[in-house]
């Protein structure tokens, strides 16, 4: 038997099943549009319908696609965009409270550092890398990407990838995505063991008891995450601003039995401090809900690949096989005008007067022309995709001088082209993320604790793209050319250093570097060891004078104890004093 639930859960189930249908209707016209886009260019992260047991997914599903130009391009730019606004190579969080970041020397700065350090190891022990490419590779096609955020008790954090067709986003008033709707399928064993087998509706616990071939029966699960409205209404605790609740698809949500009614509304419900889901969009026209992308703009070019793809093939076919005829006393199978086929007339001879077979008609294809035109639309197909942006090494090739100064910079140029799409993403994608995986790890006490100046204060965080790393490398080399020019005249003026504050010039040059602050001393750790230093010259000179004293005393005294001869000693002949 299942788990009685309350009032609230039955209110909360009509409320999600009823938004749920709502956004279904206002997600038809992008879900037809996401259809074309997956057939020519993505169609292994598209679901069409939602069904349960079908037994046709591993069948080809790329059938629309003869010319992989515009997948190829695809991932050419999810990858570039990956590899300048989050790559796993090098740090792209830094975290700041007030003007102190984690590059200077205080303990705020160590303290931020740690959380930095901390934060980039759990992305990288965590499937997050993963997940995120498959973000940038549906924002570029489909133009909206989805990620889930859960705590896990093994890599602090795991995340998932809901695919297109799955999903339903819905904006707030401020037009933010803040609630998502999705329809996937699990197996009856998946259900109890993710949901547990008190929680499940009783069909599922009947089915789980049968075992054998019903737990790999499969079931259609609703999930809705959404800001966390009447929390006395629906049963969630009001200190939680999202709650999430999943739930089976099509399972009333009051059942009949010869007993009492018996209510079984969720698998789960739970509340969250943030929005676990993350939704990003490419562009956006006024207030939609999903975004546009350079997939939906390159859809006519890739069309017409396809097509021209397909009529080349058959130009060369029919230019090496073409359709022939042949005399009617040849005839023995059904004429044809198939490429190979045979088309059966009276009368026909060949040139040197015998009945035979011959060409229905003679072709010639301009295949030159043809490979003109298919290069000038995959072109088209590539910078539709920024492609040219992004392949900054492939353009030094008759090269060998390039230094990765230069190729950093040029990459950096690249993302400046796309600089609207970089804003939305840092607003959209990786601010949630930070957020959400900063929370997981404090209320996990991954964190170490914060000094106590910087209790209450709000953390901003700035994201580090390869224009920023581009423009601190070209700060510090000005930083170094202006210390080797001074430098270089301290022999002729000892006093133009006098000019420099060096210990500024230091702890700028690690900051644009990005070194640990725990490389530079902190300016109050430096005037307590300079002070230090004073102090120790201070009394080794005194000690120096002291002794040269005492010497002196010990040389006077000697000096006044030899006699010399007439009545005199020796310090009084040096001195010319007579007794």
């Amino acid at each position: 038997m299942a788990r009685p639930v309350s009032e609230s859960d039955i209110k909360l189930r009509q409320q999600c099943e009823g938004r749920l249908l709502g956004l279904r209707v206002n997600r038809w016209s992008w879900w037809t549009h996401w259809r074309e886009l997956a057939n020519y260019m993505l169609p292994r992260r598209y679901k069409w319908l939602i069904t349960p047991n079908m037994q046709n997914r591993g069948s080809p599903i790329n059938n629309y696609i003869l010319d992989s130009t515009a997948s190829l391009a695809a991932r050419n730019l999810a990858s570039g965009m990956m590899s300048g606004v989050s790559s796993p190579s090098r740090p792209w969080i830094k975290l700041k409270i007030n003007r102190i970041d984690s590059t200077q020397t205080s303990p705020t700065s160590i303290w931020l550092s740690e959380c930095e350090r901390l934060m980039n190891l759990v992305l990288h022990e965590s499937n997050f890398y993963n997940a995120i490419a498959v973000i940038y590779f549906d924002l570029v096609i489909f133009g909206t990407a989805v990620m889930l955020i859960y705590e896990d008790f093994n890599d602090v954090i795991h995340c998932y990838n809901p695919c297109a067709g799955e999903y339903y986003i819905e904006n707030d008033a401020d037009f933010n995505p803040t609630i998502l709707y999705r329809e996937f399928v699990m197996t009856i064993s998946q259900v109890v063991d993710e949901f547990d087998y008190e929680n499940c509706p009783s069909n599922i616990q009947q089915q789980y008891d049968l075992a054998g071939a019903q737990l790999t029966r499969e079931v259609i699960i609703a999930h809705a995450i959404e800001p966390n409205t009447d929390p006395r209404k629906y049963g969630v605790p009001e200190h939680f601003k999202y709650r999430e609740v999943y739930w089976v698809w099509g399972q009333s949500s009051t059942t009949q039995n010869s007993g009492p009614a018996i209510r079984e509304a969720f698998l789960r419900k739970r509340g969250f401090h943030e929005r676990p889901h993350i939704t990003v969009r490419w562009d956006l026209v006024s207030n939609d809900s999903y975004g546009r992308s350079p997939g939906m703009d390159a859809l006519p070019d890739v069309k017409q690949l396809q097509q021209e793809v397909r009529r080349k093939a058959q130009a060369i076919d029919k230019h090496v096989n073409p359709p022939m005829v042949a005399d009617v006393q040849l005839k023995n199978q059904p004429a044809s005008m198939l490429p190979g086929g045979v088309t059966y007339v009276t009368g026909l001879a060949t040139s040197g007067g015998k009945v035979g077979f011959a060409p229905a008609y003679t072709i010639n294809p301009d295949l030159k022309g043809m490979m003109d035109d298919l290069n000038e639309v995959r072109e088209r197909i590539k910078e539709t995709f920024f492609n040219n942006l992004f392949q900054t090494i492939s353009q030094f090739e008759t090269r060998s001088n390039v230094s990765a100064t230069e190729i950093d910079a040029r990459r950096a140029e690249s993302l400046v082209m796309l600089g609207p799409v970089l804003e939305r993403i840092q607003y959209e994608l990786l601010g949630p993320i930070v957020e959400r995986v900063f929370a997981v790890m404090s209320r996990a006490r991954i964190l170490p604790d914060a000094p106590a100046e910087v209790q209450g204060w709000p953390i901003n965080v700035e994201f580090v793209s390869m224009l920023a790393t581009s423009q601190a490398a070209a700060a510090t080399s000005g930083i170094e050319r202006l210390l080797q020019i001074a430098g270089g005249l301290v022999a002729v003026d000892p006093a133009v250093m006098d000019n420099i504050d060096v210990d500024y010039a230091l702890d700028k040059y690690s900051s644009l570097m990005q070194n640990d602050p725990k490389i530079v001393r902190s300016p109050q750790m430096l005037a307590a060891i300079r002070k230090q230093r004073q102090q120790d010259q201070q009394a080794q000179q005194m000690a120096q004078q002291a002794d040269t004293a005492q010497k002196m005393a010990a040389a006077g005294q000697t000096l006044s104890q030899t006699d010399v001869g007439g009545g005199q000693n020796a310090l009084q002949a040096m001195t010319g004093v007579r007794p």
